[in-house]
């Protein structure tokens, strides 16, 4: 997460990253940038609280480690997002959401953008959590900016230039994710 003050908005803008979210009840923006990966925005319009996650896979698909409770997987990174929201005193019953993302930028057959989309829609139907915005799939990349307390979200497309540097850092984090250890970040010491 980086946060800094943007002199045009005159906001604190909060950076999230593959694996983070972020909720709040302040005069901030909430920002990312997405390939093939999925923001979900959750509001709650009574009480003026907002949280946006950033994942990169679904978590439903083969070899999928149940072992890693991750924010880089959806089906752990909206659990997350919907417990914090309620941990910073937002009513599941207003609960309201904006989907981004799942742009198919990687060079691959598997679609990890649709695929991603398709998790996030369905799993908000499920939840009856209803969906106010949608803007998914393509061969995009997208920069969101969400006010958590008015819960819009401003929506910028990028360039193909942009979604080179996009794609390479996707895979990459893809790589990292995939050398990552059933036990996380820590350590398992055996024969002690």
């Amino acid at each position: 997460m980086y946060t800094h003050f943007n002199y045009s908005f005159q906001k604190e803008i909060v950076t999230i990253h593959p694996g983070e979210y972020y909720v709040s009840s302040e005069e901030i923006y909430i920002s990312t940038v997405l390939g093939s990966c999925i923001s979900v925005a959750l509001h709650d319009p009574e009480l003026k609280i907002g949280g946006l996650n950033h994942y990169m896979l679904p978590g439903t698909f083969k070899g999928f480690n149940a072992a890693d409770k991750s924010g880089r997987y959806g089906v752990y990174a909206m659990e997350l997002l919907i417990n914090e929201m309620l941990k910073n005193g937002a009513r599941r019953k207003n609960l309201r959401a904006k989907v981004f993302g799942g742009g198919n930028v990687l060079n691959s057959a598997n679609k990890v953008g649709t695929n991603n989309a398709r998790f996030a829609l369905q799993f908000l139907e499920t939840e009856q959590i209803p969906i106010d915005a949608q803007d998914v799939e393509s061969d995009i990349a997208r920069k969101v900016l969400f006010d958590p307390v008015s819960g819009r979200v401003y929506l910028k497309k990028l360039s193909h230039t942009v979604i080179k540097k996009v794609e390479d850092i996707e895979v990459k984090h893809l790589q990292k994710i995939s050398k990552k250890d059933v036990y996380g970040d820590f350590i398992l010491f055996e024969n002690l």
